[in-house]
C-alpha cells in the first residue's frame, strides 16, 4: 500500500498537484480539513469533541485528529494507497501516523516536499487573493507569517522522515506539468 505525505508551504501548488497524483496513482486523498468538516457535520463522537475544543478557542488534541484519520483509513476498502495533505504537521503527529500504519503492517512510503522560494510564494498567494475571497490572501504580513509557521512546524517533520531515508524534495517552480513530472519521478522510484 502506498502512503505518501505531500508537503509544501501555502501557495506551493500542493493542492493542485495532490489532485493530479490521486488520479495518476489511484490514491485516496486525505486532507485534515476535510476530515474535520466530515466528522463535525455528521456529529460523530470525535466531531463533537473537536467542536468543543474549537468552541473554547483551543487546538484540537492530536489523539482526536489521529482518531479521525484512523476512521478514514479504515473506512476505505479499495484503494492503492493514500496521500496525506496537510498532515502530519508536527513530529508527534508523524509518530502517531507511523504507529497507526504499523498497526496495519504498513509504513510511510515517502514524504515529498515542494520547494518554492518565499518571494514566489508571496507573489502566488497575492495573485490568488485577487479571486479567492480570502482576506488573508491579500495581506503580505499574514502570508509571510503563514510561511514562517509552516517552516517551524514542518521542518522537524521532514527531518523525522529524512532520518529514515523517506524525505524527498522536489523543485516547485515551473509549469504544472514540469512539477508533476518531477513528483512522479520521485514517487515512481519509491514504489518500484
Amino acid at each position: 500500500m502506498i502512503h505518501l505525505i505531500l508537503f509544501g508551504p501555502p501557495g506551493s501548488g500542493k493542492g493542485t498537484q495532490a489532485a493530479k497524483l490521486v488520479e495518476h496513482y489511484g490514491l485516496t486523498h486525505i486532507s485534515t480539513g476535510d476530515l474535520f468538516r466530515y466528522e463535525m457535520e455528521n456529529n460523530t463522537p470525535l466531531g463533537i469533541k473537536a467542536k468543543a475544543f474549537m468552541a473554547e478557542g483551543q487546538l484540537v488534541p492530536d489523539e482526536i485528529t489521529i482518531g479521525m484519520l484512523r476512521n478514514k483509513v479504515n473506512s476505505v476498502k479499495e484503494t492503492r494507497g493514500f496521500i496525506f495533505d496537510g498532515f502530519p504537521r508536527t513530529v508527534a503527529q508523524a509518530e502517531a501516523l507511523d504507529h497507526l500504519l504499523e498497526e496495519r503492517d504498513e509504513e510511510i512510503t515517502g514524504l515529498v516536499a515542494l520547494d518554492v522560494h518565499e518571494e514566489e510564494i508571496v507573489q502566488r498567494i497575492l495573485l490568488r487573493g485577487k479571486t479567492s475571497g480570502r482576506p488573508d490572501d491579500n495581506d503580505e504580513s499574514i502570508i509571510r507569517n503563514r510561511i514562517e509557521v509552516y517552516k517551524s512546524e514542518t521542518t522537524p517533520v521532514s527531518d523525522h522522515y529524512r532520518r529514515i531515508g523517506k524525505s524527498h524534495t522536489v523543485q516547485g517552480i515551473g509549469s504544472l506539468d514540469e512539477i508533476f513530472q518531477r513528483l512522479t519521478g520521485v514517487i515512481d522510484s519509491l514504489i518500484d
